[in-house]
């Protein structure tokens, strides 16, 4: 079955095997400091994370939700979009993905910033790497701990996954093949693609912006749906002319 397997998507799905067992079960995620992406104004960002981000995995249902979703809906865009375009579908949404997510970490860490500031925290000179300082009342200097602690999940959380680049696999493959119907855990029906992906889709808009993320990058999911649709939209209209 695995030799089934369109190239491109079968060599994805290699390496960010590969990549999981050499990060997570030989050197126990000492990679992660060096592969992961993190925010990219924090101490610890490095551009090459913008791609190999996307090989990095945080546990075994992780990886095995990702490869399994990229094996259902992949060779199909593959074989009909041809190889060049599923490989530019794939990466740009990998970094739709990434830029979606940290627009929204720029955003929260600006008004992190300025609440610091109201209270007397010296948020540049933190910045640059100048030791914490807190000073005010006992009421102050406990929001400026809690704010700074908000700062440095920001800074220190490193994001993974091929999430973002699925889901605008995904997306493309709802857009091109709307009527297309999947089954879903859970649910013993199969329903049609254009109306499954439309309410994860937003779930993952309110879970990102309410808070209620759990550890897990849902506003990088949109951004790489996002990339997906747009690129579908445009390539749907030549789709029989594609290799």
């Amino acid at each position: 079955m695995f030799n089934s397997i369109p190239p491109i998507t079968k060599n994805i799905i290699i390496i960010n095997v590969i990549i999981f067992i050499v990060a997570n079960l030989i050197f126990q995620d000492k990679f992660t400091a060096y592969l992961a992406a993190f925010y990219p104004f924090s101490p610890f960002f490095k551009s090459w994370q913008i791609i190999t981000h996307m090989f990095m995995h945080g546990s075994f249902m992780h990886i095995l939700f990702n490869m399994f979703t990229l094996f259902s809906f992949g060779p199909v865009l593959e074989q009909n979009l041809g190889q060049k375009r599923y490989l530019i579908l794939y990466f740009l949404s990998g970094l739709g993905a990434f830029f979606l997510f940290n627009l929204w970490n720029f955003i929260e860490v600006q008004q992190i910033s300025g609440e610091l500031q109201q209270l007397g925290f010296d948020i540049n000179g933190y910045l640059s790497g100048a030791s914490v300082h807190f000073s005010g009342t006992s009421d102050s200097v406990i929001q400026q701990k809690g704010l700074v602690e908000n700062l440095n999940g920001i800074m220190g959380t490193p994001m993974v996954g091929a999430s973002g680049a699925i889901f605008g696999v995904v997306a493309a493959f709802a857009t091109l093949y709307p009527d297309a119907k999947i089954g879903i855990m859970f649910i013993p029906i199969p329903m049609k693609v254009k109306y499954v992906l439309p309410v994860i889709i937003l779930g993952s808009i309110w879970l990102g912006v309410s808070g209620n993320s759990g550890g897990i990058a849902h506003l990088a999911h949109v951004g790489g749906a996002l990339v997906g649709f747009i690129l579908a939209m445009i390539w749907k209209k030549h789709l029989y002319r594609l290799n």
